[in-house]
């Protein structure tokens, strides 16, 4: 699906200090993200703190960032769990209108074989919708290995992509090289994002991209160029920052470069906790040199 092409990035859900939804910042982040070059908002990911958001409150920021976005750049939509039925009931009963496709983690703590997490995509095929696997061993517990990938892909035309955040870069390189044509791969690490690209991968589903999503599309557009030494230069600018936000987890760190940048406020719901005072300081060094 070529409009999920090139930097996606998954949106945070800014909070007010009461901890309320922060729909005015989340405004400001969407229309700085169309504004710098994004090309396309993943909504309720890991990073948007969907764990912790209300039914309601899920609707409700669902609601705003498609008012927002107006139809200006694809939307994907977060929608996993590990209880397979009830994910493959809330995919059906969701208005997916407005989305490219549906992000859908791998079932976590469970810990399925390999078998079990076929048969939880083949279910999920069976909505009909478009589906983006998830594989983030480091959340779930377990992989989803290249072999699978690639089973799922050929089986069921509807598996479009897989977000691929497992630790070993070797894994992506062996779903692009066995791949059908028709479907994708985009980095879930955003320090793998430029050689994954220049392999043969559809660009990124990022974190650090809503905070530098000028300098984040440039270099997946140059990698897609061919552009090796300028799209690298950037790599290097930006790889400090990148290792810096995930260092006290997800989304701590990004939080905290958007709220220095004016964008949200730094409030996360327990139980995550803002960056350390440590982790504050070395990421404002490093953002001052960028």
């Amino acid at each position: 699906m070529s409009n999920l092409r090139g930097v996606g990035v998954a949106l945070v859900t800014p909070f007010n200090e009461d901890l309320s939804v922060d729909f005015d910042s989340l405004t400001k982040l969407v229309e700085f993200n169309i504004a710098n070059g994004t090309n396309y908002l993943v909504v309720l990911g890991t990073t948007g703190e969907s764990a912790t958001l209300s039914s309601d409150e899920k609707t409700a920021v669902i609601n705003h960032i498609i008012k927002v976005n107006s139809g200006r750049l694809p939307l994907v939509l977060g929608i996993g769990g590990n209880d397979t039925m009830a994910v493959k009931k809330q995919i059906e009963e969701t208005d997916l209108s407005a989305f490219e496709a549906v992000l859908s983690v791998s079932p976590y703590y469970n810990k399925p074989n390999q078998e079990g997490l076929y048969q939880h995509y083949k279910v999920l095929a069976g909505t009909g919708k478009n589906i983006i696997i998830y594989n983030v061993p480091s959340r779930t517990g377990q992989n989803i290995e290249a072999g699978t990938t690639i089973r799922l892909a050929n089986d069921f035309p509807n598996l479009i992509m897989v977000k691929e955040a497992a630790p070993n870069i070797l894994q992506y390189f062996d779903i692009l090289r066995k791949k059908p044509a028709n479907f994708n791969l985009v980095s879930g690490d955003d320090e793998f994002t430029l050689p994954v690209t220049l392999a043969g991968g559809n660009g990124v589903i990022s974190v650090i991209g809503q905070a530098y999503p000028k300098e984040f599309s440039t270099m997946v557009q140059l990698a897609f160029d061919g552009k090796v030494k300028e799209a690298y230069e950037i790599h290097n600018k930006l790889v400090e920052i990148t290792r810096l936000i995930f260092a006290e987890g997800n989304p701590a760190g990004i939080k905290f470069v958007l709220a220095e940048m004016g964008i949200v406020k730094n409030y996360l719901r327990l139980p995550l906790v803002a960056a350390s005072a440590g982790l504050q300081d070395k990421i404002k060094t490093e953002m001052s040199k960028i």
